[in-house]
């Protein structure tokens, strides 16, 4: 039978023979410009490595130096508890409506076009305050090896390098990510065996630590210093969504997302429960050469630099900041990646000029890219007048309840998009793909990112050190009232009720058919692929 679609519903529907495409040639509106040459290998290596780079390796000290071990550790549960919800509902939209922007499309589907354009806006914001970050952070990092070369210059030449990951077309992108991604994964088996090590007394310095900071200060600065610790983890697992964004751009979403979304565990365990645990049994809290230390050592390293200095184990701590430096650069190219496709998505429905939707023949949005680089790289000179754990504060906060903001709009969509199927008549089985956790990881992730956005209003006005003042707020909480006064504007604009009806959401318009055939496929693989497929 040949796949074709119904006139009136927009559902694909068959005739006598046999099955020729695994899904319709048009996807609803979901094509573009955009080139589809990512697969599962860079969909899954880039899912895992998306978001580790400076708040994991840098900003753990951070949170180490306010909130002490056991705050440190805590926060990085309940903050992966979020992002494995978040994770869930990506994986159901993603694979039926993979748009170039992703969530910001389903917002403004689902929940409302205010709520959509607030949300596509304030999201370009966080890419290029993301890069800032991490191109300042690159300065950090080399500064553990040398000092004598010029701030501004080393952040050029990285602003340029991570330019160039971006113009050489998406399949070159995807593959170094995938090679970075793995360096980072690689990396952190050697990071858990040798904190062990370190942790016994193992290490040339012969002293074995064991939870001996846990016992000291296993909490620093009471409630408050578990409050702050809220912002650093959430400001490493930030990025962790951009799978969504990625799915327009792979060959087969229902193929590829899925391995994706199964595999955040993954990272979540490996990378920081067990790395934030490493952190707070080899590290001393109060140790002032710790980035982000109240104490302020002239040069201030990595929490893992400094465990693997304190043992004496120097080869590892140099190669430890190399990884940081890969790290980091991966980070920024990939936000550059996924604030170019937001200003593409925002053009796709209306929300930015409409030039923002072309791409040249490699497949690559100019409009988009240009903007994201030059402000993102701009705003990076921050730090050639200020330290890093400076800026790193500043920029993390906004970044943080940006990334706040997007995973509840996320939650909040799958859960009208849920609510929208359910109204309509349709059955759950006829998604391409379901999450076992449904409804109640929504739910979690939704309530947990309010929550913690409340939390750092209350940081915003009273934080840790210092009394309430204005330019204390707004430094940090400055990009609410941004998403606050975008949302009335276009409130006001788009009119209407605060939600749209349920009953009236076109379900079949911008998304992407799967036929049964592809269906019965994917049921015969072998096992190890079936196996693979779940991981």
């Amino acid at each position: 039978m040949e796949v074709q679609k119904d006139a009136e519903k927009g559902r694909p529907h068959s005739e006598a023979g046999s099955v020729k495409m695994t899904y319709t040639e048009e996807d609803q509106g979901a094509d573009s410009e955009l080139h589809r040459k990512l697969n599962g290998r860079h969909l899954t290596m880039i899912g895992i490595g998306s978001s580790i780079g400076m708040g994991l390796w840098l900003g753990s000290g951070k949170g180490l130096a306010n909130g002490g071990p056991a705050t440190l550790f805590l926060g990085f549960c309940i903050a992966s508890s979020i992002v494995w919800s978040v994770t869930q509902s990506i994986g159901e939209m993603a694979i039926m409506y993979p748009l170039p922007s992703a969530f910001v499309q389903w917002t403004n589907k689902f929940v409302h076009p205010a709520a959509g354009f607030a949300l596509g806006w304030c999201y370009w914001f966080n890419y290029w305050i993301a890069v800032a970050n991490e191109l300042q952070g690159v300065v950090t990092v080399l500064g553990y090896w040398t000092t004598a070369v010029p701030k501004a210059a080393l952040i050029s030449i990285f602003w340029v390098l991570t330019i160039l990951t971006n113009v050489w077309g998406v399949r070159f992108f995807g593959e170094l990510e995938v090679a970075m991604s793995f360096i980072k994964f690689g990396w952190i088996f050697v990071v858990v065996v040798a904190s062990i090590v370190i942790s016994a007394g193992g290490a040339p310095n012969d002293e074995a630590v064991g939870f001996r900071y846990w016992n000291e200060t296993p909490l620093i600065n009471g409630f408050v210093g578990f409050l702050n610790v809220f912002p650093v983890c959430v400001f490493a697992l930030s990025g962790s969504e951009t799978t969504g964004l990625m799915a327009a751009e792979t060959s087969n979403p229902r193929k590829y997302v899925p391995r994706a979304v199964n595999a955040i565990w993954y990272r979540l365990a490996m990378f920081y429960l067990l790395g934030s645990l490493m952190v707070t049994i080899t590290v001393n809290p109060q140790n002032p050469a710790l980035f982000g230390s109240a104490h302020g050592a002239a040069t201030e390293a990595s929490p893992f630099v400094v465990a693997f200095m304190g043992a004496k184990l120097k080869p590892l701590a140099h190669m430890m900041n190399a990884v940081i430096f890969v790290s980091v650069f991966s980070s920024a190219s990939i936000n550059t990646f996924a604030g170019a496709r937001t200003l593409f998505g925002l053009g796709q429905i209306g929300m930015a000029p409409k030039f923002m939707t072309r791409a040249d023949s490699w497949g690559r949005p100019w409009y988009g890219l240009i903007p994201t680089m030059l402000v993102g790289g701009a705003l990076s000179y921050l730090n050639v007048s200020h330290t890093g754990a400076q800026v790193f504060g500043w920029l993390s906060s906004l970044v943080s309840l940006f990334t706040l903001f997007g995973w509840s709009m996320i939650c909040f969509s799958h859960i009208r998009m849920r609510h929208a199927w359910k109204v309509q008549g349709r059955a759950p089985a006829e998604l391409p793909w379901r999450s076992f956790a449904w409804p109640w990881s929504s739910y979690w992730g939704l309530c947990w990112s309010l929550v913690i956005i409340c939390v750092q209003f209350y940081l915003a006005l009273w934080p840790l050190g210092g009394g309430p003042s204005i330019k204390g707020f707004f430094s940090s909480y400055s990009s609410v009232v941004v998403g606050i006064v975008i949302f009335i504007g276009a409130k006001i604009y788009y009119r209407g009720p605060w939600l749209v009806d349920a009953s009236k959401i076109d379900l079949d318009s911008d998304r992407r058919w799967y036929s049964t055939e592809e269906e019965h496929l994917q049921g015969k693989k072998g096992f190890l692929r079936r196996l693979w497929a779940r991981m």
